[in-house]
């Protein structure tokens, strides 16, 4: 493989572990989330989550480095990156409701598809072709899992294929423009904007005033904020640790390895959901899915161990 063209060292023994560790934190997460859209509405999961995030990151920071500000040093691409990963997260989860979430999960997966291209024509970072090869693999384990599930597929499933490209449009800028930023200011960044994107979509909403026909056909989308007990701010707990662990994993990952690397093992988080839709939602998988998994893994392998 040729050698990726690097800014600074590597460290992928750091990288490839925290990518992993945030795929299964998230795909929990993800799970959790689609368990709850019958129960919350998307904008209210955004800001009761990070509501809860923002206090703990900005203690952490302080005790870990209590003379650096909690502002990002480069404040607009740290906007510009957290911006695009709420767009990710809102058009990923508003499909959750309506997909099997192997078929959201296997259609978000272009992403690392996605980050390659941008990584070649944006960063000036050479991909070796047995890089290539080992994306490719994980895609056409991707397209195997979609058509296995191809019964399945509708329109949107295309809300997924719009959060990959926000993702490695993100993960790219994390590379190449926020690459010194402390990962917990990053997680910081992005938990408040969850805050304002979701209460400015809830604000809308009240203005508004979608028609009770409206609300009822798109309750996560459109839904009335719901009162909350003691087990509802335990889910929301969960899902802000969820959040602060997955999103600093990114960060530290696509900081500390080429993001065609890192992309590649992002491809297991396709797997966890495999096992999550198991366990919470009954689906199981069939030969062919379970053939292109084994893709999935296989194109990581390869692309660590031409490193």
């Amino acid at each position: 493989m040729q050698q990726i063209t690097q800014s600074r060292n590597d460290n992928l023994k750091l990288a490839v572990p925290s990518i992993l560790i945030a795929a299964f934190v998230l795909s929990l997460g993800d799970a959790l989330v689609k368990q709850e859209s019958a129960t919350f509405p998307l904008w209210q999961i955004f800001v009761m989550r990070s509501v809860i995030a923002v206090p703990f990151l900005v203690y952490f920071i302080r005790i870990r480095a209590c003379n650096v500000s909690i502002m990002p040093d480069r404040f607009g691409w740290t906007a510009l990156r957290s911006l695009l990963l709420v767009i990710m997260w809102a058009a990923y989860y508003l499909a959750l409701p309506h997909v099997l979430f192997s078929i959201a999960a296997a259609s978000f997966y272009t992403a690392p598809l996605f980050i390659t291209l941008f990584t070649a024509l944006l960063t000036g970072d050479r991909v070796g072709w047995k890089g290539w090869i080992a994306v490719l693999l994980g895609f056409i384990g991707v397209l195997l899992i979609l058509q296995s599930q191809a019964d399945d597929f509708n329109a949107y499933a295309l809300l997924p294929i719009i959060s990959a490209i926000c993702y490695a449009s993100a993960m790219i800028i994390t590379r190449s423009k926020c690459e010194n930023e402390k990962p917990l200011i990053l997680s910081l960044g992005l938990n408040l904007a969850f805050v304002g994107v979701g209460a400015l979509a809830i604000l809308i909403i009240q203005i508004w005033e979608p028609s009770p026909a409206s609300m009822a056909a798109n309750p996560f989308l459109l839904g009335e904020w719901k009162p909350m007990w003691i087990d509802e701010w335990r889910t929301m707990a969960i899902l802000a640790i969820i959040i602060v662990i997955a999103s600093v994993g990114t960060a530290i990952a696509y900081q500390s390895g080429p993001s065609s690397i890192i992309a590649t093992f992002d491809f297991s988080y396709v797997a966890y959901i495999v096992i999550w839709g198991i366990l919470l939602f009954g689906e199981a998988p069939d030969f062919v899915t379970i053939i292109g998994i084994l893709l999935i893994v296989g194109g990581g392998l390869l692309a660590v161990r031409n490193k």
